[in-house]
């Protein structure tokens, strides 16, 4: 089974960053589905609504007729799935007692017409009926890797889930070739987080996203560094890409901003992650050493870049720690040779 360790290098493809969204579900009388395709931990308030207690996540009412609940979720985009995450955190009388995830592929259909044939569709069992805890974080395999647009969740027969994630890669959109100023560190353009020497505040694929950071925690921040040396990050493109512009923005890091950074970049046509680690001390050197300020975007034009040969991944380097909130490189993506 899988375990959280062996998705930190997989990107949540259910998730509302990347505009995942739930477009339809039998019911959610306590809680919006869509609460649970949040990337933050859910939280427990003890407040009320005007329709019982409020929970940070799905929630149906108690089912008083046969059958289950079940919602679909539109993913971010056209994607392969290896594993999910079902939370029940802070559901303990209120959970289900089983959950089943069904996927298929919709490419071009838009919600509405979706949801008038969602029963026509060819759904691939992902995650036969399993069994749920409450209070409990459960990881389970995904059994088709095949392209999915969307997801069938059904619980069993009720209750409530307070995340949902659904860990694989985002398939690359061809259209993308040739156009110009494309965002290619976006998470939503395929862009990857591959391995942080340190995340103790905040994990780096967080700088891949589109969207303005939220807060401080919404970036990438490594600890305080007390010895020599300085704290880098490394991301793999969905498609090679040549490099015009870049943007570093240290929104929300006042009195822990990263002071400067460089960025190093390399063409690899096949690799591991663990090889890319070792291989990256040797990267060329795409954008040289440049000073940051606290709380601020900073744009780098194409004569801060030194050279315009593609590349598959980069090297972030932050001198000596601390942290950035987003990170956008634009150019376009290249076929490869």
């Amino acid at each position: 089974m899988t375990t959280n360790n062996e998705v930190n290098n997989l990107t949540n493809v259910a998730s509302i960053d990347l505009g995942a969204n739930v477009i339809y579900t039998t019911d959610e009388f306590f809680a919006a589905a869509n609460r649970m395709l949040a990337e933050t931990s859910a939280v427990f308030k003890d407040e009320y609504d005007e329709n019982g207690h409020w929970m940070d996540g799905w929630e149906t009412r108690r089912k008083r007729v046969e059958g289950n609940d079940h919602c679909i979720i539109k993913l971010g985009g056209l994607s392969k799935i290896e594993s999910f995450l079902v939370d029940t955190s802070h559901f303990r009388g209120n959970y289900p007692l089983a959950v089943s995830i069904k996927g298929c592929s919709a490419k071009g259909v838009n919600d509405e017409e979706f949801i008038s044939k969602k029963d026509d569709f060819q759904w691939i069992e992902l995650l036969e009926q399993s069994n749920l805890k409450g209070d409990s974080k459960h990881y389970f395999d995904c059994n088709s890797y095949e392209e999915l647009t969307h997801l069938r969740m059904d619980i069993y027969p009720d209750g409530g889930i307070a995340r949902f994630k659904a860990f694989g890669t985002l398939c690359f959109d061809e259209q993308l070739y040739g156009k110009e100023n494309v965002n290619v560190t976006s998470m939503r353009n395929g862009a990857r987080a591959v391995y942080a020497n340190n995340e103790f505040f905040g994990p780096l694929k967080n700088i891949l996203k589109d969207n303005v950071a939220i807060n401080m925690g919404d970036g990438w921040e490594t600890r305080r560094r007390r010895e020599p040396g300085y704290d880098w990050g490394i991301i793999e493109l969905a498609q090679p890409a040549i490099i015009d512009n870049i943007m570093v923005d240290t929104n929300f890091f006042k009195g822990n901003y990263a002071d400067s950074f460089s960025i190093c970049a390399a063409y690899l046509d096949e690799t591991t992650d663990s090889a890319v680690v070792t291989q990256s001390m040797f990267w060329e050197e795409l954008v040289s050493k440049q000073k940051l300020q606290m709380d601020s975007q900073h744009e780098f034009d194409n004569s801060y870049i030194l050279h315009n040969k593609p590349v598959t991944h980069i090297r972030m380097n932050i001198f000596p720690d601390g942290g950035i909130s987003r990170l956008k490189m634009y150019g376009k993506f290249v076929k490869k040779a």
